[in-house]
């Protein structure tokens, strides 16, 4: 309508401004002018006169108060008491002079004598002006011409202590200089007069233009006629027009307007307020005057599209616009489209917040929250309880729990979260798991079936106000993992067929996010066991090393690290960290292979450079079986660290295939890194591995570790070796258990992004008296001298008792080394948790256990060994090997436990 208006208007302008007389805003601009300048011109002339009699005033007072300070300072009196006041008071004058910024001050005596002028010549001379008043005491002020030209000045009487005149004081200014301070703020005044001139006169330019567009130049019979021509158009259109005033009277209604309202005939002048037809919305909108823009307001049957605007943002008059156009059925559309909409919406936003995890639970709360309260007014999730651990669900709505509740109040009668429930067939719920197909129940009061689940609750949920329900199952790849359950209270309308496809569509994009996360329960239920069953349960009985350890997996869950304590023949014991790169099943199986390779090979007794020589040769041959099938992946890399501590030589071998180097504390604290040869990798090949052996001091921790404890991207790897030995450094005797939590507090502040497998071993040396050894001549005599010392030195322990086994078994080790080794032959018994016998020569070759015949003369003496000691075996060195067997100590003797640690600690004896 306003597009209708402005085309009219602007063709009638058109039409009418060319034959314009001359406005009245023109005259009116002209007359403004004339009595502005008149103003100004008056203010103008005040201004002059008024500054001028300031100035004299100000001129006046300024001498009075030079006269009267300086009649009063001190010393004044006695100056004119002296012998020669000139001499005293002539600088005096003339230094207050040019401080006050007066033209003169003159002192004389009763007589009007000069003794002091700015022009010495004048000194001495009588004073110019009247000395009368002064000299009765008086103040006197006057205007003469004097020897600088035209003067204002003030005489001021001096008195001496009896209040007697005994000079006067004279001070003052050239009228020449008060006048061109007047002179000096002319411009100003003018300045400002064309200031205030130049102003008025362009806001009255101003104010004529708006009046002049205002009225268009129209002569007062073309306005009459514009307005005849608006106000045909005005009632001639098909949309109600309103004008309000603003004390909220109508002014004006169009014929539109009266119909589309019903309004009376005398609508026009009376209140809003008093409108019968009007909704009580529509006139709360009217008196408002606020704007509106398509506002839906009922008029009867119809529905109105109300848009309001106020008249005054163009200097109009107060009050509002209104227009009115009927869209009864444009609404209807509007609002079924505004349903799908928002349906879309809900969709859209499920998509966005369900499945945010793995995890089951979280994405059934994330679907309840998502329906409530934009679907429904309580959204409950049932799953059957197997897949919560990531199961197979049950093909019957029986071991049901309740996993997610939600609701616009918590005070709701339904099941509570964590429930378990067996759903009866009669009800919904066990209905649509068993089809798979949703379930409306529009009205629940009348749902016969429901109520038989639970007689008592239902009634209770009905006299809460819950009265419809829309159970869809939750299904994914063919099987149904639960209900979702969506509930409307009283105060909304029940479930329809849109609704139900509604929650088929919601339910469906959660299913897929709830069996992912099943799945991935189950595979991560897999991993953690099988990660558990690989790596130590528990760490061996040892006396070498005391021992502590930490293990933690990364955020992503299993991995390739792992760690072990592996008891060696002579009371020795390996330490060994690996880390298999990468997470996942794939990670712990290889892992698990490499932790069994280790424990294999460690029974051969190998040096820890050729070890890892082996276990590099299997990395590869299980990286280039995996390369060949195409559904596995390659291994991407492994490393380990491989340690022998031997606590009766106290001597430490190490190698290392790409793992960091270890950390050795020791006993007055300081942190060092072991100098290893880094070695590559595993699985690399081509490149030997090198063994380095250190002697360590009793008491020193070795400190082995994955990369996981000390790299992080938020700093370097030299950063988080530091970090690790500052947190390891000063406190030797700190337990080893303790030292691995100190050490991870310090370097991880949360669960680390790489899994880290952390391992200290405190050494313990084995005291000398519980270690024989003696060199045995290659002679078949020499066996009874040997059993005789073996004797003795096991009554020094006393191990009687054990004499007889271990003598048996030294005699055919020893007879061994004499008839099929090579020198030097050596014994060595070790008292430890077991009683341990080696036989060492120089030969390599392995003997063999076999079973003799009735009739051989030989081959049973390794029988013999093996049936008399709990363990036996080879190993090999390189002077050549050691043959070695243990025997348990006796049950009455009580078993050793391990030595003090530390460089002061009194040895054990056993006894």
């Amino acid at each position: 309508m306003a597009s209708r208006f402005a085309g009219f208007q602007n063709i009638s302008l058109r039409s009418l401004v060319g034959r314009s007389p001359r406005s009245v805003a023109g005259q009116v601009f002209l007359l403004q002018v004339v009595v502005v300048v008149l103003l100004v011109a008056c203010g103008v002339l005040a201004l002059v006169v008024q500054s001028k009699r300031d100035t004299t005033a100000e001129a006046e007072r300024r001498s009075l108060a030079v006269a009267e300070t300086f009649a009063h300072s001190p010393g004044v009196l006695a100056a004119l008491q002296s012998p020669d006041p000139t001499k005293i008071l002539q600088p005096l004058t003339e230094a207050g002079r040019k401080a006050a910024g007066v033209d003169f001050i003159v002192v004389m005596d009763t007589n009007g004598i000069r003794y002091t002028h700015p022009l010495p010549n004048q000194i001495g001379k009588r004073f110019v002006g009247r000395i009368g008043p002064s000299l009765r005491g008086q103040v006197y002020t006057e205007s003469v011409v004097g020897p600088l030209g035209q003067e204002v000045q003030t005489t001021v009487p001096v008195k001496d202590a009896d209040g007697k005149v005994v000079g006067l004081v004279s001070a003052g200014l050239k009228v020449r200089n008060v006048a061109s301070q007047v002179e000096r703020q002319l411009p100003i005044i003018l300045g400002a007069g064309a200031g205030a001139l130049l102003l008025a006169t362009g806001g009255m330019a101003l104010v004529g233009r708006r009046l002049q567009r205002q009225t268009h130049s129209l002569a007062p019979e073309e306005m009459t006629r514009m307005y005849e021509h608006h106000d045909t158009v005005l009632h001639s259109v098909r949309e109600g027009v309103l004008i309000i005033g603003a004390d909220g009277r109508l002014l004006l209604a169009n014929d539109e307007a009266r119909r589309l309202l019903d309004l009376p005939p005398d609508a026009e002048g009376r209140h809003v307020t008093q409108l019968p037809s009007l909704e009580p919305e529509t006139v709360a909108l009217l008196v408002s005057g606020r704007e509106a823009t398509d506002e839906v307001h009922a008029a009867g049957e119809r529905l109105l599209a109300v848009n309001q605007r106020p008249t005054d943002h163009a200097a109009g008059p107060g009050g509002t616009v209104v227009t009115l156009r009927d869209s009864t059925e444009l609404q209807a559309v509007t609002g079924r489209a505004e349903v799908a909409r928002e349906r879309l919406n809900l969709l859209y936003d499920a998509g966005l917040c369900i499945g945010t995890t793995l995890d089951v639970a979280r994405t059934a709360d994330e679907l309840a929250h998502v329906a409530v309260p934009r679907f429904a007014d309580f959204a409950t999730v049932d799953l059957a309880d197997a897949v919560l651990h990531g199961d197979e669900p049950a093909p019957t709505a029986t071991g049901i729990r309740r996993t997610a509740v939600c609701g616009v109040r918590d005070d709701h009668p339904l099941y509570e979260k964590d429930r378990l429930i067996d759903f009866l067939p009669s009800t919904p719920q066990a209905h649509g798991y068993g089809t798979g197909r949703p379930e409306l129940v529009a009205d629940l009061s009348t749902a016969a079936g429901w109520h038989a689940q639970d007689p008592v609750r239902t009634r209770e949920i009905m006299d809460y106000g819950i009265h419809s329900l829309v159970a869809a199952p939750i299904r994914a790849r063919g099987a149904v993992l639960g209900m979702a359950n969506f509930w409307r209270a009283e105060n909304r309308a029940p479930f329809d067929d849109e609704d139900l496809a509604l929650a088929e569509e919601l339910v469906a994009r959660a299913a897929i996010s709830i069996d992912n996360a099943r799945r991935y329960t189950r595979e991560h239920a897999l991993a953690v066991t099988l990660q558990r069953s690989l790596l130590p349960r528990a760490l061996p009985e040892q006396s070498a090393l005391e021992v502590g350890y930490r293990y933690l997996p990364a955020q992503s869950g299993v991995s390739g690290d792992w760690f072990d304590v592996i008891p060696l023949p002579g009371g020795r014991v390996a330490l060994v960290v690996g880390d298999v790169v990468g997470h996942g099943l794939h990670a712990a199986a290889t892992m698990g292979r490499l932790r069994t390779a280790v424990h294999n090979f460690s029974t051969l007794d190998l040096p820890p450079d050729e070890l890892l020589g082996h276990l590099d040769d299997l990395v590869g041959r299980i990286d280039q079986e995996e390369t060949d099938t195409e559904s596995a992946a390659g291994i991407l890399g492994a490393t380990c660290l491989y340690a022998i501590y031997d606590p009766v030589t106290r001597s430490c071998a190490m190698a290392r295939a790409g793992h960091p180097a270890p950390a050795l504390v020791h006993p007055d604290g300081s942190v060092t890194f072991a100098d290893l040869p880094a070695g590559p990798p595993l699985g690399l090949g081509g490149t030997p591995f090198q063994t380095t052996e250190l002697e360590l001091t009793d008491g020193t921790q070795i400190v082995l570790y994955t990369d996981g404890l000390i790299e992080d991207r938020s700093r370097d790897l030299d950063v988080g070796m530091e970090m690790l030995r500052e947190a390891l450094a000063g406190a030797p005797d700190r337990p080893p258990d303790e030292s691995c939590q100190a050490a991870l507090d310090a370097l991880l502040s949360g669960r680390p992004g790489d899994d880290v497998a952390l391992l200290v071993a405190r050494t313990r040396a084995l005291p000398p008296d519980q270690v024989a050894d003696w060199d045995v001549p290659p002679e078949p005599a020499a066996v009874s001298g040997m059993r005789d010392a073996v004797s003795e030195k096991l009554d020094e322990w006393g191990l009687t008792e054990l004499g007889f086994s271990v003598e048996l078994v030294l005699s055919e080790l020893i007879t061994n080394a004499i008839r099929h080794g090579s020198e030097p032959i050596h014994v060595r018994l070790i008292r430890d948790r077991t009683l341990i016998c080696e036989v060492s020569d120089g030969s390599s070759t392995s003997p063999h256990l076999r079973y003799a015949a009735t009739m051989d003369e030989g081959g049973r003496g390794l029988f013999l060994v093996s049936q008399m000691a709990e363990r036996w075996g080879t190993r090999y060195t390189p002077q050549g090997k050691v043959i070695w067997a243990e025997q348990a100590l006796p049950a009455t003797l009580p078993e050793l436990g391990p030595p003090p640690a530390g460089p002061d600690a009194a040895p054990d004896n056993g006894t």
